[in-house]
C-alpha cells in the first residue's frame, strides 16, 4: 500500500505505459518514415505523412502531458534533487516540442507538401518510387517555377524545424525512460 504522497502501483504502471507508448509511437515514425520513403512514390508519401503526422503529433502530445502531469503531482517542486529537475525539465521540453509540431511545424509542412504535389503534377512528376528518384527533373523544376521554388523552401524549413523537435523529443522521452528504468521504484 502507498503512504501519502507515494504514487500507487497503478500510477506507477500508467507511468511506465504511457511512457512507453510515447517512446514507442516516436521510433516506429523514424522507422517507417525510411521504409516508406524508398517503397512508395513522393505522393503516397506526402499523402500518407499528411494524414498521420496530425494524429502521431498529438497523440504524443496528449502523452508526454500525462507523463509531465504523473511525474509533477508525485514530485513536488520543493522537493527536487537535481536529477529529478533535469527529468522535470525534459518531460516539460518534450510537451512544448510535440506541442510545437502539433500546432505549427506538422501543419505548415502539410500545407507546403501539397502545393508542391500541386506544381509536381502538372508537370508530370511525383508519381517515381524513391525519395531519391528523377533528382534532375526536381532540380530544373525549382529553377523554372518561382513558386515551386518557394514553396520547397518553406517546405525544407518547417520539415527541418519539425524533424528537430522530433529528434529532441525522442531524446528527452529516451532520457527519462531510461532513468524510469534505473529507478523503477522511485517513479
Amino acid at each position: 500500500m502507498a503512504a501519502e504522497g507515494e504514487p500507487t502501483e497503478l500510477m506507477k504502471v500508467l507511468h511506465l505505459l504511457v511512457m512507453s507508448l510515447a517512446w514507442g509511437m516516436q521510433v516506429w515514425v523514424f522507422i517507417a518514415g525510411f521504409v516508406l520513403a524508398f517503397q512508395v512514390s513522393r505522393h503516397t508519401f506526402g499523402l500518407v505523412q499528411s494524414k498521420l503526422f496530425p494524429v502521431y503529433f498529438y497523440c504524443l502530445l496528449s502523452s508526454n502531458f500525462i507523463n509531465l502531469a504523473v511525474f509533477a503531482v508525485y514530485h513536488p517542486r520543493e522537493l527536487l534533487d537535481w536529477h529529478e529537475s533535469v527529468q522535470m525539465a525534459l518531460y516539460f521540453s518534450a510537451v512544448v516540442l510535440a506541442g510545437l509540431n502539433a500546432q505549427w511545424f506538422g501543419p505548415a509542412v502539410t500545407e507546403a507538401v501539397l502545393k508542391m504535389q500541386e506544381v509536381e503534377q502538372d508537370h508530370g512528376l511525383g508519381g517515381e518510387v524513391g525519395m531519391g528518384s528523377n533528382k534532375e527533373a526536381y532540380a530544373k523544376l525549382r529553377e523554372q517555377d518561382p513558386k515551386y521554388k518557394a514553396v520547397t523552401h518553406s517546405f525544407f524549413h518547417y520539415h527541418g524545424l519539425s524533424n528537430l523537435c522530433n529528434l529532441l523529443g525522442f531524446i528527452c522521452s529516451s532520457v527519462n525512460l531510461a532513468y524510469a528504468g534505473l529507478h523503477l521504484s522511485t517513479i
